[in-house]
């Protein structure tokens, strides 16, 4: 599913009086929201569904894939997502 099925999804769930426009605003700030969350707070927790957390990776030793040389990698930050249990279970 990309984005365009999501909004699609949304405004089959929000009933035909919603047009599409509005349900990609909808969409679209909902995921700025949670941009903005993670940003903010470091995490963002929505039950029932899981938890995006930033994480941090620490610099590494790498390799060139083209060379293979051994290459210094920097420290960085990524956002990390656990799925809930009631999300877990709902993929059996």
């Amino acid at each position: 599913m990309n984005k365009g099925d999501l909004v699609e999804a949304v405004q089959k769930a929000l009933g035909k009086e919603t047009s599409k426009k509005s349900a990609e605003e909808a969409v679209s700030a909902v995921l700025a929201s949670i941009a903005t969350g993670i940003k903010k707070d470091k995490t963002v927790q929505l039950i029932g569904f899981g938890t995006f957390k930033v994480k941090e990776r620490k610099a590494r030793t790498g390799r060139n894939p083209k060379t293979g040389e051994p290459m210094k990698i920097k420290a960085s930050k990524t956002v990390g997502f656990s799925p809930s249990s009631a999300l877990k279970g709902s993929l059996k």
